[in-house]
């Protein structure tokens, strides 16, 4: 009686054991080691891409610098002159010397004109740059602060775009022939800028082609006919 007694105690345990190694038991125990160790693998490959530098993103170029003619550039800037007053004309056109420039060849990295108009009573001057020199305008067109208009001002005399017919290029080759030349042969450094404006006093619309950093410490200035493209003469 007491051996029955002790089998029977006995038959849960091994039931349990049984249980426990049954091939359905097992083959779910089994099917759940991939995917705990796939977990693992991606969380370290997280973390390594995580830790990895970035390589450093190069700077882009600068771009370089645009140069124009007179005409080209006026082109750009009477479109916007335009939207300021629907009677403007122009009055002046000027090229600025820069660091990216020499206005040799009669081109520019900076050009302004200035225009009047008899609705706004007012000057305005626009300027086109083609530079990111951080002493130039931005690139493009950008206008210029107002004055006012007095049309008896020698200064401010408007002319008809129709007499521009000679580029700045035209009247540096032109220039070249009466001093210009023989200026720039002795000192290649000295730049060139060109001021366009009407002479009331000989009703023409001239060319000065000067050789220096300015009008006024000029080595040299000769005027050109804006119109035919011939001498004038020696102004300075």
């Amino acid at each position: 009686m007491k051996m029955t007694h002790f089998v029977q105690s006995e038959t849960p345990v091994v039931a349990e054991v049984v249980e426990a190694v049954r091939p359905g038991v097992v083959r779910h125990r089994i099917a759940t080691i991939p995917a705990a160790v796939v977990f693992i693998f991606l969380a370290l490959v997280s973390a390594c891409d995580s830790n990895t530098a970035k390589p450093a993103q190069s700077k882009p170029e600068p771009k370089p610098a645009e140069l124009l003619t007179a005409r080209a550039a006026f082109q750009k800037v009477f479109i916007a002159a335009r939207n300021y007053a629907a009677d403007v004309k122009p009055f002046r056109i000027e090229s600025t010397p820069s660091s990216e420039s020499n206005g040799h060849d009669g081109k520019s990295a900076i050009w302004r004109a200035s225009f009047a108009s008899a609705m706004q009573h007012g000057v305005k001057p626009f300027i086109w740059s083609g530079t990111d020199a951080p002493d130039a305008p931005s690139r493009g067109v950008s206008p210029g602060n107002e004055d006012t208009y007095n049309p008896s001002n020698a200064s401010t005399q408007i002319f008809d775009v129709a007499f521009l017919k000679v580029d700045s290029d035209q009247a540096f080759a032109e220039a070249q022939k009466h001093g210009g030349e023989k200026i720039l042969a002795n000192d290649p450094a000295t730049p060139v800028i060109y001021i366009c404006d009407w002479n009331h006093n000989t009703n023409e619309l001239t060319w000065h082609v000067i050789y220096g950093g300015s009008r006024e410490t000029a080595k040299l200035t000769v005027a050109i006919n804006a119109s035919s493209g011939a001498f004038i003469r020696v102004e300075k």
